[in-house]
């Protein structure tokens, strides 16, 4: 077995990792740093997130520092604060033993002033995001003329939020002679332009195969309507009790209206995106580190650099729009070793970017099934089971209870306590989940999908509308319309046909009168919106008389607050097996 010694690390530094429970090297460690503690070659590592990146670039910096010279002779650029401070603590973790190592993090959100106190005192190495860099340069307080190593970390992240010409201004600033080390999850063509013009002949390690997911991490995906998403998610997060898990979605207003609709509903969990000041989001991050949340909404540029041990889950209630964020997301589980699943929830139109996902990752999908109610009581009340069987009993504090205890339960026989503890928090589940529907989207033979054409049952009107995709709507977008303009739930509007210039939709039969009186005068960016009955298919069809109605955002310009039909601001949800919402959980 390869050790950290025969890799050839000082003895200082060894002490420092061994304090930290680190036994033997990941393969990235095991194969990176014997290569970058020669210090002369530039070098490009390929390797997921969570397999021990940081320690592959960090313990060699540290052992080629000349501790006399209290200049930055490293430096260290990552996308996010949360990142910044994660390498800058691990940084300091590692060099326990070596002496007066000064390691400085600069980062937006914090006070400035403290960075450039801390700078003026003297540096090794400087741990920044590019944007709170940038600005210390322009004011002359850093020198990096004795920077020997420049590591550019989670380089295709950098490069996803733009920082492309910050970290082209700030290499600019370094010595030419510096050695380059690039470290990234997947290789686009952003970076592999930024190695060419900053590196010369570098080593290139591949751990894995190139923009592939991580071996240990399960991909399932789950198929429902639109509008039984948040419905499904939830039933997801109940069929795993166990859950400890990062929600993913698209925008900062959806990440915050879904955790907020999930803390209403009796879940542990909280909203994390760029909204939150620095103080908010340390706040909530240390509460998930520390288990008090069950689950972590937050969107990709807010979730970036998270490094939480034992994420079970990744749930994609939104997939991203850049096909390889999506390797970036499941990252968050399955690190160290440890496995994990990563889930998306989608509609039918969503399956070909799955295909998508599985040809960059290497990896297939498996086409799970939305649980019913009866799963997931049965498997809230074994996860209770065994909670209880392998609860630790603290003999010494419970000990004076136990007679009062005894006596309570003393005219029960075993049988019937068992069935009483088992049905105290069960039985709100199972109310909860009577009659539950089936969220799961069906096959239908003769239209392709379960209710693409409803007119059969008699429950639906099938409208036309003349607005569309080239007006900036999506579906989640014409529903959030239809239901402002109108005042009708969401669970009222079936199914969304988007065309080009029009659009189809079906109402219930009893709200077709409120729909139609609430299209009287409506327009939309200066032109008269339209609605007809449709009788056949796609054609409008005659008869079906014009209903027009006043705009209320006056034409103005929309502003998006959700997609793909999830939850609404100020709607009361419809729960998905009627009851009351389940329990308040304690975790």
């Amino acid at each position: 077995m390869t050790t950290f010694e025969s890799l050839g690390l000082q003895e200082p530094i060894l002490k420092g990792i061994t304090d930290l429970g680190f036994v033997s090297p990941t393969p990235i460690q095991e194969q990176a740093i014997p290569v970058l503690l020669t210090g002369d070659r530039d070098f490009v590592g390929l390797a997921q997130t969570g397999t021990g990146k940081t320690a592959a670039f960090g313990l060699p910096l540290l052992q080629q520092l000349d501790l006399k010279i209290n200049k930055p002779q490293g430096l260290i650029l990552c996308p996010t604060r949360e990142l910044c401070l994660q390498i800058t603590n691990d940084l300091k973790n590692f060099s326990k033993y070596l002496g007066e190592v000064n390691i400085v993090a600069v980062y937006g959100g914090s006070s400035i002033v403290q960075q450039l106190r801390e700078l003026k005192r003297g540096v090794h190495i400087v741990v920044a995001t590019p944007g709170r860099l940038l600005d210390i340069i322009d004011r002359g307080a850093v020198n990096f003329d004795n920077v020997r190593y420049a590591v550019l970390d989670e380089a295709d992240e950098m490069l996803n939020m733009g920082f492309q010409e910050d970290i082209n201004n700030i290499l600019s600033n370094t010595p030419e002679s510096k050695t380059t080390w690039l470290f990234s999850a997947t290789m686009p063509q952003e970076v592999r332009r930024i190695a060419k013009k900053y590196m010369e002949d570098p080593f290139e390690l591949t751990v894995g195969t190139k923009n592939s997911g991580n071996a240990n991490i399960e991909h399932e995906y789950y198929v429902v309507r639109p509008r039984d998403k948040y419905a499904a998610l939830k039933r997801i997060v109940d069929y795993n009790p166990d859950i400890f898990g990062i929600i993913f979605t698209r925008t900062k207003i959806e990440s915050q209206e879904i955790a907020e609709s999930l803390i209403k509903d009796g879940y542990n969990a909280d909203a994390l995106h760029g909204d939150l000041t620095q103080q908010q989001r340390d706040k909530v991050m240390k509460r998930f580190r520390e288990k008090a949340l069950q689950v972590l909404v937050a969107t990709d540029v807010a979730a970036r650099g998270i490094d939480v041990d034992n994420v079970t889950h990744v749930i994609n209630y939104d997939l991203p729009d850049d096909v390889e964020n999506y390797t970036h997301r499941s990252g968050r589980t399955g690190r160290a070793g440890k496995s994990g699943v990563s889930i998306a929830v989608i509609s039918s139109r969503d399956t070909g970017k799955i295909r998508q996902i599985e040809r960059v990752i290497g990896k297939k999908f498996v086409k799970a099934e939305v649980p019913d109610g009866f799963a997931v009581c049965e498997k809230q009340l074994f996860g209770l089971v065994h909670k209880v069987h392998n609860v630790t009993v603290n003999e010494e504090q419970i000990e004076p209870y136990l007679e009062r205890i005894y006596e309570e339960f003393s005219t029960m026989t075993k049988e019937e306590l068992i069935k009483r503890f088992a049905s105290l928090e069960f039985n709100q589940f199972l109310e909860y989940y009577q009659d539950a529907p089936d969220l799961n989207m069906k096959e239908d033979r003769r239209f392709g999908e379960e209710g693409r054409d409803r007119r059969g049952s008699g429950k639906y009107t099938r409208l036309f509308i003349n607005l569309g995709s080239v007006d900036d709507f999506n579906r989640g977008d014409m529903l959030r319309y239809l239901c402002d303009n109108t005042g009708v739930r969401g669970n009222k509007i079936g199914r969304i046909d988007l065309k080009g210039v029009y659009s189809f939709f079906e109402v219930e039969n009893d709200e077709l009168e409120k729909v139609t009186q609430s299209f009287k005068k409506v327009e939309y960016n200066g032109r008269a919106v339209r609605i007809e009955m449709s009788q056949d298919g796609d054609k409008r069809g005659g008869g079906g008389g014009r209903f027009n109605g006043n705009n209320r955002s006056e034409g103005g310009p929309r502003k998006k607050t959700w997609s793909s039909g999830g939850p609404r601001s100020g709607e009361k949800r419809e729960f998905s097996g009627g009851g009351k919402p389940p329990f308040k959980r304690k975790y």
